[in-house]
């Protein structure tokens, strides 16, 4: 197996003490950060996700995954930044204001950075005002948003308002997602996306960047 088939396979088993000291030992023989990153640690995220997808794991081999994942990313960036290497977009998420429940948005975070997104994660009970203000900080170009409440969705909306008036909303796509929210729901508050899960919440947020 080559070294980044072993890195990918680390990340896939959780194994984060392994998957470091293979991308220590990719880097070591001067392999490409780029390739490390995509046939390496992305790749292995890339699995579980599919898998999260059709149900043949579950949260917590997902988190477990997204740890070494993690490990490996962080030992990397050095080397990404000498290489040049940008994220393949900046995203915003968070929990809408009034709404504390937050695994959701953990797990969408998690598998948009599996798939290269830095994601500036904002909490729980955020107010459309703070949405605004990081997507300015931050250059961002998607905005994630999660309710699991009917009583909180309505915020979702707000958000989408408080960006058109910033005169950002040409410049960012919103995402939707959480128990209560629809396709129907997200066409009706003028969001870009609604995403059935984590999974497809990372490939739809691949797919409005490119």
């Amino acid at each position: 197996m080559s070294v980044f088939e072993d890195i990918s396979l680390f990340v896939q088993q959780g194994k984060a003490k392994d998957a470091v000291a293979a991308v220590q030992k990719a880097i070591d023989a001067g392999e490409a950060p780029q390739k490390i990153l995509d046939d390496g640690l992305l790749a292995g995220m890339a699995v579980i996700g599919e898998k999260f997808k059709n149900n043949e794991v579950f949260v917590p081999e997902v988190m477990i995954a997204a740890k070494a994942l993690t490990g490996g990313v962080d030992l990397l960036k050095p080397q990404l930044l000498k290489a040049g290497v940008e994220p393949i977009g900046k995203a915003v998420i968070c929990t809408v204001e009034g709404d504390l429940h937050d695994i959701g948005k953990n797990l969408v975070k998690l598998m948009m950075e599996g798939v290269g997104f830095e994601v500036t994660d904002l909490g729980a009970d955020v107010t459309a005002a703070q949405v605004v203000d990081a997507v300015k900080k931050n250059d961002a170009k998607i905005v994630a948003l999660s309710a699991m409440l009917t009583t909180t969705m309505a915020q979702m909306g707000k958000v989408v308002d408080a960006l058109a008036a910033a005169g950002l909303r040409d410049k960012v796509k919103v995402m939707v997602g959480g128990t209560p929210i629809t396709d129907k729901y997200c066409a009706d508050i003028g969001a870009d996306k609604y995403a059935v899960d984590a999974a497809s919440a990372a490939e739809a947020a691949q797919a409005l960047v490119k």
